[in-house]
């Protein structure tokens, strides 16, 4: 046995039956170990697209994400979307190839430290060292990735540690997730909420409802008080969650389960809270506890490094149950559900209005048993956050980053093959990973990519309008490209549309074609609803 076989049979022993992979020179073994064990590549067209397919994989099967690349210029390649996977608190391994450790110092082929490199955005980076105990590290980089705040950790494989000769290595049998006792603060969480008159629990994105599904609603019922995940960049400002920001101003209590006191909550401070609004965090990491402190000062009652889902348990259990909070749980449910865009918002001299086109991809998801809708990008992105929901939803998350939507949506079509697949995103977004089309086509993932094509990085362009004038636009026009065109010479189906009569026969003929489908609709390009009703 090879330490690559090593490494293949702890996958598999953890429930790993597909990688996302681009392959290269030091990960050979790691190939070859994989046929043995029946571990799947998927072999993607470019490094930051296998992060991003491990990443929804992850999100959509509740496992982890697993994504192989070479070593140096792939592992480089792949770094941006690390980030995105942190923030999105989503459990992904990154495999790395590495140049060998015999020849550390001596300048080998693309010798660096790319554990250095991937610290910052990981929560565990190491390198094997040692062929004997290549399952033990990857059994605890598995373990790491799914406890406390899920994320990405990082494992860098030197091609002499995987093609070592092992001699006796059993694969380790070790938990895969490890979720911390509950905290004997808890039962004062219990009293605050039963004393509070209008609480709030936020959670962060590993408690999406994609994610955490019917436990956020029995976390509601337990304890009397409306649960919001919180997820976008955009924060209190995201259209998803309408005018979620005029209930935190009307909160007397937020508890934060593990939801990052920071910009996204506005710094919690007094401009968008109450300041007699009372604070209680709960977080797996104590530097997210400290940033509370710092950001909420004498407001923050308590602060707990633990595990927010064995707190969420625990109050599922023991919560203070009906407190009578009925009228301020449905004044909240208002907010969220309020809009700032009208239905009348269906004709545009300038193309298809975003709201339009949102809404006949809505249709076609309302007809499907199970769905799964991919937002990604900036002002067009945030239109599909507003107006679509599916039975599973990702989005780019609170990193920002944009341009993982088509590898999304791949992945989200292998998770769930049974669902309707759609993936929103602008004429900016899908030029990042363009070639990933052909990945779609090769590995049979028959979806449908919408485009809201408006010739322009509109969020920008909004900026520049807005903070320098019309006469000072630069850097942010795109072509009128014909997207659906490269999809159909790539094998896959492709719609044009510029009018909002074409639209539903469009869409309709996207999913009934059987293949990775490009719908590129040219719209207005107007901002992206506010999150404030009108």
């Amino acid at each position: 046995m090879r330490g690559a076989d090593l490494l293949a049979q702890t996958l598999a022993a953890a429930g790993v039956t597909r990688v996302f992979s681009l392959s290269g020179n030091q990960i050979m073994p790691v190939y070859d170990a994989f046929l043995d064990v029946n571990i799947e590549i998927v072999h993607a067209r470019h490094e930051a697209a296998c992060v991003f397919m491990a990443d929804a994989w992850a999100q959509l099967t509740g496992g982890i994400g697993v994504c192989l690349v070479t070593a140096a210029p792939g592992a480089t390649n792949a770094l941006g979307p690390l980030y995105t996977a942190r923030q999105s608190e989503t459990p992904v391994l990154f495999l790395t190839g590495d140049s060998p450790l015999a020849q550390d110092g001596r300048g080998a082929f693309q010798e660096l430290n790319q554990v250095a490199m991937t610290a910052p955005v990981t929560k565990l980076s190491l390198r094997a060292t040692d062929p004997g105990t290549m399952g033990q590290d990857a059994a605890r980089a598995v373990q790491v990735a799914l406890s406390g705040r899920p994320g990405p950790v990082h494992m860098a494989l030197p091609v002499d540690v995987l093609e070592a000769g092992v001699a006796d290595a059993a694969v380790p049998a070790y938990p895969l997730q490890n979720r911390g006792p509950v905290p004997d603060q808890a039962q004062l969480l219990v009293e605050a909420l039963a004393s509070a008159s209008q609480p709030l629990l936020v959670g962060g994105p590993a408690m999406s409802p994609t994610r955490y599904g019917a436990r956020l609603a029995a976390l509601a019922d337990a304890v009397d008080a409306p649960v919001v995940a919180m997820e976008s960049p955009r924060g209190l400002r995201d259209p998803a969650l309408g005018d979620f920001a005029k209930a935190m101003a009307k909160a007397d209590l937020v508890v934060s389960l593990g939801k990052r006191v920071d910009f996204a909550l506005g710094f919690g401070s007094t401009d968008m809270c109450l300041p007699t609004c009372r604070w209680i965090v709960i977080d797996a990491e104590a530097a997210e506890c400290d940033r509370a402190r710092l950001n909420l000062a004498d407001r923050l009652d308590l602060a707990i490094a633990a595990d927010p889902k064995a707190v969420v348990e625990f109050l599922i259990k023991e919560g203070p149950g009906n407190t009578e909070r009925n009228a301020w749980r449905s004044e909240v449910a208002g907010y969220i559900a309020a809009r700032s865009y009208s239905e009348s918002d269906v004709r545009s001299a300038a193309g298809v209005h975003p709201a339009a086109l949102c809404a006949a991809v809505q249709r076609q998801v309302d007809a499907a048993a199970e769905s799964v809708v991919i937002s990604d990008g900036g002002e067009f992105g945030q239109w599909s956050q507003a107006v679509t929901s599916a039975t599973h939803r990702i989005i780019n998350g609170p990193g920002g980053a944009i341009g993982g939507g088509l590898c999304y949506g791949i992945a989200a079509k292998l998770a769930k093959p049974g669902a309707v697949v759609f993936a929103l995103m602008g004429d900016g977004t899908v030029g990042f990973h363009l070639a990933e089309f052909e990945t779609a086509v090769r590995e049979d993932t028959p979806f449908v990519v919408v485009i809201g094509n408006d010739g322009r990085w509109n969020a920008e362009h909004l900026i520049q309008m807005r903070d320098y004038g019309p006469e000072r636009l630069i850097g942010c026009t795109l072509s009128n490209a014909r997207y659906d065109q490269a999809v159909r010479a790539l094998g896959g189906h492709g719609e044009y549309v510029t009018d909002l009569a074409d639209l539903d026969e469009a869409l309709e003929r996207a999913v009934r074609s059987g293949k990775v489908a490009c719908v590129n609709v040219v719209i207005e390009g107007v901002p992206a609803p506010a999150g404030a009703a009108h």
